[in-house]
């Protein structure tokens, strides 16, 4: 690889036939350029399609957006509490705030990553007794495109009348037992940002059970206007649709959706078979044959033991802006660490990648040590506090090429000491 390219972690990736432009020329060829209109409905259809089992779907300006309007959906109202995933980026928590609501967190099971079932319960049995009412909603998350245990998360939310809001912002094309994700729950999140499997350069959509919720998850997402001559407002509404010009690109996405899964999956063949000798090193698989992940972001445990060069100097640097590609404006510090942080030879792992054009960035950081969240109910185990200490994800998007996953195992091997 020559030393001026740069390998990202997922970047978006057009599809060679070009179907993207074609369908944003028909949006401003027609005028359609607004947050509805023939692409938008089009795009639905697609993602219908492909979810399948009668679902009906809504696109959305962001996967956030989804969440937020499936809490709406869920009854979700000030002073309610939600069981919210602890291992999972803010974008599940957060909406919950939106509504004047709690998020209580829940810990993960080893294999999954992902919510576990057995500290769901205890959760929900344990608020029960402290707040004399049950949860309002539960959102277990498909962390990096794997599944969560999703038959036992159902089986425990219907033995408790509790809906579930699954999110597959990155886990779009995941299944468990053949069935996509976002497809088992109440309600189902998917994400179309710049650096999921898909995208419509942001965006999302929210998958909902019959035409009933369908209707009024668009009647909140459009404004929620009354049918009269003139704006009649009797709810809060949002502004929460997808533009004609964005599912434009989404659908041409659609042509290439399974073509990026068999390439994020042979991404993990790669890593695995390259990885598998060196010593300390561990590629995150599917724990069971029950579950099919698109391996979204590849991810790897460093032992504790193992010594990675610069790791006796981790730390040391204040980082300058945000790691991973953030955009938009980030607060400046003056302190290099905080008291829940990855070890110091994860951190010699990215800087060292970083060095040699690679972007690696560390697990999220459970939101239950997250100084925001600081005082919501945490059920934990220790397992997410355990994985954000050990865990790098990988380069896994269409733009890495095998050459490239080659370059990214050598320059690991090439790091450890």
């Amino acid at each position: 690889m020559a030393m001026d390219k740069r390998i990202y972690l997922c970047l978006a990736h057009m599809s060679e036939s070009g179907m993207e432009q074609k369908y944003v020329k028909e949006a401003f060829d027609t005028n359609w350029v607004v947050p509805l209109g023939p692409n938008v409905n089009g795009f639905e259809k697609d993602l219908e399609d492909f979810v399948g089992q009668g679902k009906r779907v809504v696109a959305l300006s962001s996967g956030t957006a989804a969440v937020h309007l499936a809490l709406i959906g869920c009854g979700v109202q000030p002073g309610d509490e939600v069981l919210v995933q602890s291992f999972t980026f803010c974008a599940s928590a957060n909406p919950v705030t939106y509504l004047g609501a709690i998020p209580v967190f829940v810990d993960s099971e080893p294999g999954s990553w992902n919510k576990d079932p057995v500290l769901l319960e205890k959760a929900i049995v344990d608020r029960m007794e402290i707040t004399g009412k049950k949860p309002k909603a539960i959102i277990p998350v498909a962390l990096y495109g794997m599944p969560y245990d999703i038959h036992r998360i159902m089986e425990i939310a219907n033995r408790y009348d509790i809906p579930v809001v699954e999110d597959a912002a990155e886990g779009f094309g995941s299944r468990v037992d053949g069935q996509v994700l976002g497809t088992f729950g109440r309600y189902g999140v998917l994400s179309f940002n710049g650096n999921k499997m898909i995208t419509t350069s942001g965006g999302g959509a929210l998958i909902c059970p019959d035409e009933e919720s369908w209707r009024e998850v668009m009647f909140y997402a459009t404004q929620a206007r009354e049918a009269y001559p003139y704006y009649q407002h009797e709810h809060i509404g949002y502004n929460y649709r997808m533009s004609n010009v964005c599912a434009g690109i989404g659908r041409g996405q659609m042509t290439v959706l399974e073509d990026h899964i068999a390439h994020h999956h042979r991404m993990f063949e790669l890593y695995s078979e390259l990885l598998r000798s060196v010593e300390g090193i561990t590629v995150h698989a599917n724990p069971t044959d029950h579950y099919d992940s698109n391996f979204w972001l590849n991810t790897i445990l460093l032992d504790p033991q193992l010594k990675v060069c610069g790791q006796e100097s981790a730390y040391q640097h204040v980082v300058q802006g945000a790691v991973g590609g953030a955009g938009g404006v980030v607060h400046a510090t003056a302190e290099a660490h905080t008291a829940h942080e990855p070890n110091a030879n994860v951190e010699a792992m990215r800087v060292f990648l970083d060095a040699k054009g690679v972007e690696a960035r560390p697990l999220w950081k459970p939101m239950h040590l997250q100084p925001v969240f600081k005082g919501c109910p945490a059920y934990v185990n220790g397992v997410s506090e355990a994985l954000f200490k050990q865990g790098v994800c990988l380069p896994s998007g269409p733009c890495v090429s095998e050459e490239d996953a080659v370059y990214i195992v050598n320059a690991i091997k090439e790091a450890v000491l």
